[in-house]
């Protein structure tokens, strides 16, 4: 079974951008330059959870509350959470529920569905969540409707998202370009089910954004394997600034980045603040699965579900 991985290849997250907005965030900082007005876009913290990313899954109870804890971390942040409900499974995707008789073959689904307790807590605690796909090859308009026909009717659910790394690529450091007629066609898709939903779009290369729509879409930056917290501000702050007006969003939180921010003493809300600082467009901000055990430690007293290990005699 195919699956998206933390590791990328080397010079996956840092762009040929990177350099040079160091140098220009350090030539503000010398002529004095305030940093840039926020605006009203921001508007949640969490999560992002996958199948892949959380294999010693502590249960609902304990995403539902972590995504709460870090929103907390941000005055005025709701929780919430890009929630993967689509992965990728060969050429096509894998649903995290049965589908229908009649799906197309690239679209299959898990034998029962993992995703709907959490999704009640989300609605419960006012969460903000995105449901996302890996489409590989599979057609991403009845995607969207297989999924909102699915999980709809929550009320926490407030949009969809597409990695683009796998629109028609099994390959997670390219993607095909997406144009703005695919953009619109998406969007329009989810809009039949409700028309205040909105689409984020997620890769690591502004290249393979449409050119020009952006009308009801999030620009997500997925970018890792930085060699410190100054290089990752200075290519998200360049990622905002190519996208502005319209916001944007980011996941971090990389094992691979981890020896820079291992040593933080609160590494979700200090690099956030800084993020916050430098990209006035910021909508979400989101700590990724892969080491969010890490930082939130699972709690048995809190319910959650703890993997024991066996020592042998």
């Amino acid at each position: 079974m195919t699956m998206k991985t933390e590791t990328r290849a080397n010079g996956r997250g840092a762009s040929p951008w990177a350099a040079i907005g160091v140098t220009v965030l350090f030539a503000a900082l010398i002529c004095g330059i305030l940093p840039a007005e926020r605006t009203d876009q921001f508007k949640g913290a969490g999560i992002r959870s996958s199948t892949y990313g959380r294999p010693d899954d502590p249960g609902p109870g304990y995403w539902a509350r972590t995504g709460t804890e870090i929103a907390a971390k941000f005055p005025g942040a709701k929780p919430e959470a890009i929630w993967i409900v689509s992965r990728l499974k060969g050429r096509g995707t894998e649903m995290s529920f049965p589908v229908p008789p009649g799906t197309d073959p690239l679209i299959t689904g898990m034998s029962e569905d993992i995703s709907e307790p959490v999704l009640k807590l989300f609605d419960e605690l006012g969460y903000r969540v995105w449901l996302q796909t890996e489409p590989g090859w599979a057609p991403i308009e009845e995607v969207f409707h297989v999924m909102l026909e699915r999980y709809g009717h929550h009320k926490c659910v407030v949009g969809v998202g597409v990695d683009v790394e796998w629109h028609r690529s099994n390959n997670p450091d390219a993607g095909d370009p997406v144009t703005d007629e695919m953009a619109e066609a998406w969007l329009a898709e989810a809009r039949s089910h409700d028309p205040s939903y909105r689409m984020f779009l997620k890769h690591f290369r502004q290249d393979v954004m449409p050119p020009a729509a952006r009308d009801g879409i999030l620009f997500v930056d997925d970018s890792q394997i930085f060699d410190s917290a100054d290089a990752m501000i200075a290519e998200f702050a360049e990622w905002g600034k190519s996208f502005a007006p319209a916001p944007v969003g980011f996941q971090y939180g990389y094992r691979t980045d981890k020896p820079w921010w291992g040593p933080m003493k609160d590494p979700v809300k200090e690099i956030g603040d800084r993020i916050l600082a430098a990209v006035p467009n910021t909508e979400m901000l989101i700590w990724v699965d892969f080491s969010i055990q890490d930082v939130f430690p699972p709690d048995p007293a809190k319910g959650d579900r703890v993997k024991t290990i066996v020592k042998n005699p």
